[in-house]
């Protein structure tokens, strides 16, 4: 398997920095190899805020910060703007988040694959939605 581009759903982010087990080991492997220079991996301004918000319940504003600005030195991310917002309101998949997710990946180009835990709300995508597990043992 060459080099692929990955896009991270919010959950697999969440997964690896409040360390959500067993679900954080899928996580961490994934950026493991990133690191590697195996996989290319991007998510949504929006996953990193929602990611924030969820660690700041959990963890002190100061360890919040410095989980984010770790995960920001490994991954790239892509804005989500008015264009692909409309889009995902007039999508096929009934639940926003989900739906946005999908255009914001399409809108970087060439993704391979969505990486998420919730393949039933990617349903529909025109990119491949795939889980960690699954990813990991290709």
């Amino acid at each position: 398997m060459g080099k692929l581009t990955l896009f991270l759903d919010t959950n697999i982010l969440i997964d690896l920095l409040a360390d959500r087990k067993p679900f954080s080991n899928g996580a961490y492997l994934i950026f493991k190899e990133a690191k590697q220079n195996k996989w290319k991996l991007y998510t949504s301004s929006n996953s990193i805020l929602t990611t924030y918000y969820i660690l700041e319940k959990h963890l002190d504003q100061k360890e919040a910060n410095k989980a984010i600005e770790t995960i920001l030195n490994r991954l790239e991310i892509q804005d989500l703007t008015k264009k692909e917002l409309n889009l995902a309101l007039k999508s096929e998949i009934v639940d926003l988040e989900d739906s946005s997710q999908i255009e914001c990946a399409n809108k970087i180009g060439k993704v391979d694959y969505i990486v998420t835990r919730d393949i039933k709300g990617f349903k529909n995508s025109i990119i491949p939605a795939i889980n960690p597990d699954e990813l990991i043992q290709r």
